[in-house]
């Protein structure tokens, strides 16, 4: 008995190696593993645990996976597809090792091999999400936007608060027509306490543009005409949307006017996008106006979908001699079916000089003493035609006149084909 006494004490203050903590198995190893890279962001201990626990279980496919991934996040990229490789080769339906294999060829430049993963992936498992919109991004990305929003938008259909499919759906929807007209109508009644050279004049403005889905992005010619004071005039711009990378594209915008002051000479604009993760996106850019005296104006704005809303913040600066004015509209969309098919409401402060009532504006631009409110439906049909409706509030201080309030509509329907 005294033996028995005298092991067990010595075993709990650990002083015989019999008595030692065994070494951790593989599960505990992968456990370690994950924490290393996903909380401390130290990927070759994370690697180097991975490698003890598949020492101990070579053929444990998840933890072998896992390690690929953290070869292709170190930038190992042979190593890292022989890991899927030897996975696949024990089975070719694993699901985590395909679509492993389709990140890292995709986020290395290799479109084609990452379709073919892709598509090996789905025809196991053809209804799960994220490879749907593995396969859409990869797509997209070898300029086959038309598949590309078809897969998007049915995941939307299935799944109408999946955010990132929503977003992906929402970025290809103009991209995926090859050409696409668009005709506008805008009219804005002043009230009595305008002056009545606006009160008795309704502000009229038309638009017709055509868009065409290139290699570079979407391009867009457009013709506006506006009639304010009696007076009429036309104005020409050209938009373009450039792709620059998976994660960025732009927007560009120039036009020209002999119409002065109805329409400004010459504007143009410029914004950089950014999607971002869980279905962020962010803007940086500018606008200039060119009347008898230039107008610069910058802009940033923040997106992001949740479910089946979509949320957006903007501001537009403009700096003064003293000061710099200030412009936050906000907007709020719910989605009740395709990319197309949702209602919007909008506030804020300040005047917008995207918008084409505000084009007209020239130096008012700076006066920002203003309220705002919109409410927007849009519905396609046959997925060709997208008809909406906007109803519009404009509440403005004015100098030596009491406070005016502006009421508009606008009618836009635009086809593709």
């Amino acid at each position: 008995m005294k033996i028995i006494y005298l092991l067990f004490v010595t075993c709990l203050f650990g002083q015989f190696p019999v008595c030692a903590q065994s070494e951790p198995g593989s599960d505990e190893l992968f456990k370690q593993a994950r924490q290393a890279a996903f909380d401390n962001k130290d990927y070759p201990r994370a690697i180097a645990l991975s490698q003890q626990a598949l020492a101990k279980s070579p053929d444990y496919a998840e933890i072998r996976t896992f390690m690929g991934r953290l070869y292709t996040w170190s930038g190992n990229i042979p190593e890292a597809r022989q890991q899927f490789s030897l996975v696949l080769a024990k089975d070719s339906t694993n699901k985590d090792a395909l679509s492993a294999a389709t990140d890292l060829e995709f986020w290395n430049d290799r479109p084609e091999q990452a379709l073919a993963y892709c598509n090996t992936a789905l025809r196991h498992y053809p209804a799960d999400v994220d490879l749907l919109l593995k396969k859409a991004r990869v797509l997209n990305d070898l300029k086959r936007t038309a598949e590309a929003y078809t897969i998007a938008a049915q995941v939307v259909q299935t799944s109408p608060d999946n955010s990132d499919a929503r977003a992906l759906a929402d970025r290809l929807k103009w991209a995926a027509s090859k050409n696409m007209i668009i005709v506008g109508y805008d009219y804005l009644y002043f009230d009595k306490n305008y002056n009545d050279a606006l009160h008795t004049s309704p502000w009229h403005l038309a638009n017709i543009s055509y868009s065409r889905s290139t290699q570079i992005g979407t391009v867009t010619g457009r013709l506006n005409y506006a009639n304010r004071f009696g007076a009429s005039g036309f104005q020409t711009e050209i938009d373009a949307y450039p792709h620059i990378s998976k994660t960025f594209y732009s927007y560009l915008n120039v036009g020209f006017s002999g119409s002065e002051p109805v329409f400004p000479r010459f504007r143009a604009g410029f914004s950089l996008y950014a999607n971002l993760p869980k279905s962020f996106e962010a803007e940086a850019g500018f606008r200039y106006l060119k009347f008898s005296d230039a107008t610069w104006i910058y802009t940033l704005s923040a997106s992001k979908y949740a479910g089946s809303f979509w949320f957006n913040l903007r501001t537009y600066l403009v700096p003064g001699n003293s000061d710099i004015s200030q412009t936050y509209i906000g907007t709020v969309r719910y989605y009740f079916g395709a990319a197309d098919d949702f209602i919007a409401v909008a506030g804020g402060t300040g005047i917008s000089p995207d918008e084409a009532r505000n084009a007209l504006l020239g130096q008012d631009i700076r006066k920002l003493g203003s309220q705002r409110a919109s409410i927007e439906f849009r519905k396609s049909f046959h997925r060709r035609w997208v008809p909406s409706v906007v109803a519009s509030w404009y509440g403005e201080e004015q100098s030596n006149r009491p406070r005016g309030n502006q009421w508009g509509i606008n009618f836009v329907l635009r086809q593709r084909f």
